[in-house]
């Protein structure tokens, strides 16, 4: 038999939220201060990965993020001992940015609301970054850092759903991992029309949190028009050519 719970004990999504503070602060002392001119390449290499795979998703290789940070493939691997600890370098930030979303979206009074603000923000995020997509997808294998704020970000988003399930907003057999499912399905709509019509995704999300309201609840309608027939022939040739 499980033991009780008690009421004062602090919620999962809380506590991983303590930690990552904890673990940020350890973080930074322990860190040594680089020469400047490392530190000058150290930043250069990040500014110039975080472009290449925003454009073109984490696939592109260290020779290419050399390239365009102008510093040789050698001064990389002397910043970064691999491409996974250069990912995780990265999308760090990214990543903190939406555990605090995700805190954000539970000080919020309207459970709904709350639920729609941190899915809006995830895919908001992904349409403009194909890397953070194939990064949210991933396993995290030598990604550290990323690994530590998704520890955060899956609990905080699981007492998301169960507020909006416990207000009698959701279906009562939708869970949170049905919103990932949604966030990725999102983002892949996303890739296929972003460069015919940037913002349509906000219209498939909307339909595909439609799906997770609860019977009889009031339906918002479709914020943006749908893709118009040239718009959906032109993003089909240009997914064709991708694949050459």
């Amino acid at each position: 038999m499980a033991s009780p719970v008690s009421k004062n004990a602090t919620p999962k999504w809380r506590s991983c939220l303590h930690l990552a503070s904890k673990l940020d602060i350890m973080s930074t002392a322990m860190e040594r201060p680089l020469r400047a001119d490392a530190a000058r390449n150290r930043r250069l290499i990040i500014d110039a990965a975080r472009e290449l795979y925003a454009e073109e998703g984490i696939d592109v290789t260290l020779d290419d993020v050399a390239r365009r940070a102008g510093v040789g493939v050698g001064t990389v691997y002397r910043r970064f001992a691999n491409k996974e600890e250069l990912i995780d370098g990265v999308f760090q930030q990214n990543f903190a940015d939406m555990a605090a979303a995700t805190e954000a979206s539970l000080a919020n009074p309207d459970p709904w609301d709350a639920l729609v603000t941190f899915a809006e923000f995830a895919c908001g995020r992904m349409s403009v970054n194909r890397g953070l997509k194939d990064v949210l997808n991933g396993t995290d294998e030598g990604c550290e850092q990323v690994a530590s704020q998704r520890s955060i970000i899956e609990p905080a988003v699981e007492e998301i759903f169960r507020r909006a399930r416990d207000a009698g907003m959701l279906r009562p057999d939708a869970v949170s991992t049905d919103l990932f499912g949604l966030i990725f399905m999102v983002g892949a709509v996303t890739e296929f029309a972003q460069p015919v019509n940037p913002t349509v995704w906000r219209r498939f999300l909307s339909v595909m949190l439609d799906g997770l309201r609860a019977e009889g609840k009031h339906r918002d309608p479709l914020p943006l028009p749908p893709l118009t027939p040239d718009e959906l022939h032109e993003a089909k040739l240009i997914l064709k050519s991708r694949k050459r």
